[in-house]
């Protein structure tokens, strides 16, 4: 086993509790998904958002999800202009026996324009 980053991103269409929640989830999932990872392959998630997403923490998406053991931690992201808005991203350290290039980075909708070199 080795220790791997998994990145990911998701695009909100609204600053809701509800509507964070349910794009967060599906995010966490799908990341989990692609890379055939379970809760207890996880070692952290790093959130961020970008600063006009003020309504909830990320990571009470995954406490939802059923990830309860892992340590998480939110962040702002960068004011910069011309950024991307309502944007979550999140850095997840995880054991597996997936190679560097073996790693499934997932950017959900819009967020895909982000990371065109990496995200499938």
């Amino acid at each position: 086993m080795a220790v791997r980053a998994v990145r990911g991103a998701v695009q909100l269409d609204r600053d809701e509790p509800a509507h964070m929640r349910e794009r967060v989830s599906e995010l966490l999932i799908t990341v989990l998904e692609r890379n055939e990872l379970t809760a207890d392959d996880l070692i952290s998630i790093w959130f961020t958002a970008t600063p006009d997403l003020h309504c909830d923490f990320p990571a009470a998406a995954a406490r939802e999800l059923g990830i309860v053991d892992v340590p998480l931690i939110c962040a702002q992201e960068l004011q910069i202009e011309g950024a991307m808005p309502r944007v979550v991203r999140i850095l997840a350290h995880t054991e597996t026996g997936l190679t560097k290039a073996g790693i499934s980075h997932v950017y959900l909708g819009a967020a895909a324009a982000l990371r065109k070199d990496i995200a499938q």
